[in-house]
């Protein structure tokens, strides 16, 4: 007599196994981080590949996280970055640039607290691509390719799939919706792309007033249903494993992804290291204040925490908040043609005297409290938007702005073993051309990914012998 079948009972069926999973899912609010947990299958995968075959403790020490934070919009590298002091009034701008503690290397007036830091942080002054179309440029900078395909994943998911974390947290985050009419397809960075959705992130902030600067703001994907307590989740998923055990439906495919689900899920909610991570009001309030209280600062608090617990990547989009008495128009901080009502120059939610200082303040504090913290050897910090902005200052529909302009801009990169001080790359006397080392963005990516102790040519084909990563070359100086 076989004792997985006993005969004084009937088999229960695939559809009556699937259906006493979702009763044993019933009261966890974690669907979407369910669904993200999930794989492909083939080689490679959560059921049969090398994730399931690596335990945390053979694990490779000291793995590199990321904190990539996405100037929406893209900023202008002129009035920040790459300053033009010799140049007309209609390019350089009104702002002077100031010395940094890096020889030779100056930056906007509007950045004080980073150029005390240079020695930190290099800059990559030589980011190009063809491209200025908001979602497309995006689309291209989350993939790292410059002709991406509709299913391309992106690097964050590329990292979550190559690099896992063995910690009881979610390994891939994002912290702020991109919103607007220049957003990327949200397959481009919420699904995983080819890849799946085991590596799509978790989102926290569908709208634009569901961050941490918010008074009532908190995460909710780890609550219980009302009434729902711990150990009533544990019988009922103990009840679909006693099911799986009497039954041959138990053994599809199908089903073992969905016990890997619940597995995964009440791993998280038995997690106190988790739930600390995600509860900012944790943080000391003098910890907060020096990252600044909006958005994009209380977001990298966030970022920081769960960097820490353990996530592997977290992508921060670096939207500034808005200034007292402005209406909510749009997260686009960075995309600054005078469309919006504000000016390039304005002191406001769209305006460089406004965003800039925010992000000042926050990316330096970042890099500081990382440092402290025996951190910043171990995470790799970008700054990053889809392009730059003109060097010729124009007039938008309503006020004065700089138009969008791919073809030179500027990005940060610290930490993970990046080099401090370095400026790479070069611009032409009016910032609108490369004149010295271009960096695409396969360059780019593929030099994050070396950062981040991948090799960039690292298969994710099913096979193992197609479809890289990146075809980049790293850029050896930052290094």
């Amino acid at each position: 007599m076989n004792p997985r079948h006993p005969s004084n009972r009937s088999t229960p069926s695939r559809r009556d196994l699937l259906k006493t999973g979702g009763i044993a899912a019933m009261g966890l609010s974690l669907p979407r981080l369910l669904q993200s947990q999930d794989r492909p299958p083939g080689p490679g995968n959560e059921e049969n590949g090398p994730q399931s075959s690596i335990s945390p403790t053979s694990a490779r020490t000291k793995e590199i996280s990321c904190i990539f934070i996405h100037q929406y919009g893209g900023l202008s590298q002129l009035d920040s970055w790459d300053p033009k002091p010799l140049s007309s009034a209609e390019i350089r701008g009104p702002y002077s640039p100031i010395q940094t503690v890096t020889p030779g290397f100056q930056i906007s007036e509007l950045m004080p607290k980073l150029s005390q830091m240079s020695d930190k942080y290099s800059v990559i002054r030589s980011m190009t691509h063809g491209n200025a179309q908001h979602d497309q440029a995006n689309a291209m900078m989350l993939a790292g390719r410059s002709n991406p395909a509709p299913d391309d994943p992106s690097f964050g998911a590329m990292v979550t799939k190559l690099r896992p974390s063995f910690a009881k947290i979610p390994p891939h985050v994002w912290l702020q919706k991109y919103g607007g009419g220049a957003a990327p397809p949200e397959q481009t960075y919420l699904s995983g792309g080819r890849l799946g959705a085991a590596v799509a992130p978790m989102l926290i902030g569908k709208q634009h007033d569901e961050n941490p600067a918010s008074d009532d703001f908190r995460v909710r994907a780890f609550d219980r249903s009302q009434g729902i307590s711990q150990q009533r989740l544990k019988t009922r998923w103990q009840l679909t494993q006693k099911i799986q055990n009497s039954s041959n439906a138990g053994k599809t495919s199908e089903y073992d992804r969905l016990d890997l689900y619940q597995r995964k899920s009440f791993d998280l909610l038995d997690s106190t290291k988790a739930k600390e991570a995600f509860d900012i009001k944790q943080e000391p309030s003098t910890i907060r204040e020096r990252y600044g209280q909006n958005p994009l600062g209380q977001n990298l608090v966030l970022a920081r925490r769960l960097v820490e617990a353990g996530v592997r990547l977290v992508n921060v989009l670096a939207w500034t908040g808005l200034a007292p008495q402005e209406k909510f128009v749009s997260v686009e901080t960075w995309d600054m043609h005078g469309n919006a009502d504000v000016g390039i120059f304005e002191d406001g939610w769209n305006g460089l005297p406004f965003a800039l200082p925010r992000a000042d303040q926050a990316v330096a504090t970042l890099l500081t409290d990382l440092e402290e913290r025996g951190l910043l050897e171990t995470t790799l910090v970008v700054l990053c938007g889809e392009f730059g902005r003109t060097p010729k200052i124009s007039r938008g529909a309503k006020r004065i702005g700089r138009d969008h302009w791919p073809n030179c801009y500027s990005a940060l990169v610290a930490g993970g073993g990046i080099q401090g001080g370095v400026v790479y790359g070069e611009s032409d006397k009016q910032g609108a051309y490369v004149k010295s080392n271009p960096v695409s963005l396969e360059d780019f990516t593929a030099t994050l990914f070396s950062a981040m102790k991948i090799d960039p040519t690292s298969r994710l084909s099913p096979d193992g012998f197609t479809l890289p990563a990146s075809t980049g070359d790293v850029i050896g100086d930052l290094f």
